[in-house]
């Protein structure tokens, strides 16, 4: 194992920490859902309010540490290696935030969870589209679509176009805060579109990759 993998396992180990030394203070029924308002919805035990978000990060941070291993394209994982760590990183540090936030208001401290949710997205949409002008063909990260997949160049044009998109994305969710309780759907709408305009950009490129072979192999 790297041993730049031992910082992000640490903030996973110390919200484990947290929630250990925290348990016999807490209430039986703590918040664990909030809705698009940023308002407390649904409650919970004290058990899962604190382990299951370390758990669910502990979880999917194992799983991208697994997944160098057995990609297909190991040398392209390898090459953007760099941009996928600060990812990684910046992927549990957004889970920290909001654990951070979630134990905050399980004390007693209320407020609305979309002024702390919605920056803390842009950061995470912004950090997406840095990786993604990086990253190379492969199975598991990025834009994995059956046309960017099956062509480099296709996969190459759709990347740095989705790089600027997620970093124009990461502007639009910030303004999210100035409409309220709609904050969150300007946010959810818009990683949408955007998902699904690429869908179709990569389409059309492959196409238009196609039809010009086919043209020069007459």
């Amino acid at each position: 194992m790297n041993r730049k993998e031992f910082l992000p396992l640490t903030i996973i180990l110390l919200m484990f920490l947290i929630g250990i030394y925290l348990y016999p203070n807490l209430p039986e029924k703590v918040p664990i859902h909030w809705n698009a308002e940023g308002k407390i919805n649904g409650y919970g035990s004290k058990l899962l309010g604190l382990f299951l978000m370390p758990m669910i990060t502990l979880i999917v941070y194992i799983i991208f540490m697994v997944i160098p291993k057995i990609e297909v394209y190991k040398k392209n994982i390898a090459a953007f290696s760099e941009q996928f760590f600060l990812f990684k990183l910046i992927f549990v540090l957004f889970f920290l935030v909001l654990y951070i936030i979630t134990i905050i208001q399980s004390m007693g401290f209320i407020f609305n969870m979309n002024y702390v949710v919605i920056p803390a997205c842009a950061v995470f949409f912004y950090i997406i589209g840095y990786l993604l002008k990086y990253a190379k063909r492969n199975f598991f990260i990025g834009i994995r679509t059956p046309w960017t997949l099956s062509s480099e160049k296709v996969w190459n044009k759709t990347h740095t176009l989705g790089s600027k998109l997620f970093r124009i994305l990461a502007f639009v969710t910030l303004t999210g805060i100035l409409f309220g309780k709609y904050g969150v759907w300007v946010m959810i709408i818009s990683l949408l579109a955007c998902a699904l305009f690429l869908v179709v950009y990569s389409y059309i490129l492959f196409e238009k990759e196609v039809k010009k072979s086919n043209k020069i192999n007459g």
